[in-house]
């Protein structure tokens, strides 16, 4: 059986090498154990070094006794690797786990209690990422913003469900299926038989994204993309698009599995990235191309901007007003809201489009964008 997988995308020849490593090492490791890594690896991220890790330590340590043995060959292979290494695999692996500057890995089995040193070394890598979470993504270097990116990537965003009008059959419920009753009477002569209950059927409701890429929002933009990603990820039904002087719909793009892929892709499509800023004129665009099509009737429509505009304030005014119609509920995501609960927009975009917001977020640091994706679901 060959171990190519176009998922893998050239790290199965990596991944070979290392088991051959671990061989030359003691451990006893067969032909179906290295394809069962290169299995794992392709279901989760071959560029993350914990997924890597604990892939190839459930499908190639059998004994318990090699665990230090395999702790020591993968820090070996894929993290104390050269200034000058010229694999771009390997590089990749070493970026993945920047936070820490070096992989702390356990000598146990997820679930199962350590000792203290192994239980010191997991808390240092939770501080530091609580520490990370709580800081805004203007003040993080690029090294902190690679790996808050990667812990963006791995949110999870349940997308809102509405009630349709339309019932469907269910076993339990308040509501009786009279319809269904009378014609199994009719059908049975008149006997009555069991009771029949309906309830309203349920529908993911579709989700727009419009991020500001423009330069007053290059600290952000980037990892509210990556949001972005997460939420499109998990609901099909979520459109994103991006604008700085011009809207560009860059939902095809996100639905690549590959998310370095598809934001590599994304910035290359969106022409006016680091650029100006016309909300009024770009909302306009949505409307008049999406807005009134099945995508933007009765969406939840998430604006994530600074409202700093250089557009006219009464085409914004009349875009929003227009909008509000459409949409079932419009979020402004402002990263200038940081931790204010009582935070009252100063920018002359944010001024004139409150009236027709719903609701203020805000999206400056990775707590924020947790929130927010925990309370996605409650959109309604």
């Amino acid at each position: 059986m060959s171990l190519a997988s176009p998922i893998l995308g050239g790290f199965d020849e990596l991944f070979v090498e290392f088991a051959q490593e671990l061989r030359a090492a003691g451990l006893v490791i067969g032909s179906d154990d290295v394809i069962s890594f290169c299995k794992a690896a392709a279901e989760l991220n071959p560029g993350d070094a914990m997924d890597i890790y604990w892939g190839g330590r459930t499908t190639l340590v059998r004994r318990r006794e090699n665990i230090e043995i395999y702790n020591k060959i993968f820090q070996e292979f894929f993290l104390d690797i050269r200034e000058d290494e010229t694999d771009a695999r390997k590089k990749k692996i070493k970026a993945s786990v920047s936070t820490t500057a070096t992989l702390e890995v356990p000598n146990v089995e997820p679930g199962e209690p350590g000792d203290g040193e192994e239980e010191s070394k997991m808390g240092l890598v939770a501080a530091v990422n609580d520490i990370y979470r709580n800081k805004a993504f203007s003040e993080c270097t690029p090294a902190e913003l690679a790996s808050l990116r990667k812990m963006i990537a791995t949110l999870k965003v349940r997308p809102p469900i509405r009630r349709t009008r339309r019932n469907q059959r269910v076993a339990h419920s308040t509501q009786l299926d009279m319809r269904a009753m009378v014609r199994e009477t009719m059908r049975t002569h008149g006997e009555f038989g069991e009771l029949f209950f309906k309830a309203r059927k349920e529908k993911l409701r579709p989700i727009i994204f419009i991020l500001d890429v423009s330069g007053s929002m290059a600290d952000y933009s980037r990892n509210l993309l990556q949001m972005a990603y997460s939420a499109r990820r998990a609901n099909q039904k979520v459109e994103v698009f991006c604008f700085g002087t011009r809207l560009t719909r860059i939902t095809k793009i996100l639905s690549k599995r590959n998310p370095d892929q598809a934001m590599e892709e994304a910035g290359t499509e969106v022409m006016d990235w680091d650029g100006g800023t016309r909300i009024g004129d770009s909302i306009t665009r949505f409307i008049k191309d999406w807005g009134r099509t099945r995508t933007g009737r009765g969406a939840i429509v998430i604006i994530c901007s600074d409202g700093l505009d250089r557009g006219d304030p009464a085409i914004l005014a009349k875009s929003m007003e227009d909008l509000s119609r459409i949409a079932h509920r419009i979020v402004w995501m402002n990263p200038h809201k940081g931790d204010l609960p009582d935070f009252i927009p100063n920018s002359m975009g944010m001024m004139v489009a409150a009236p027709f917001i719903d609701q203020i977020v805000s999206g400056h640091n990775l707590k924020s964008l947790e929130e927010f994706s925990r309370n996605f679901a409650t959109l309604r």
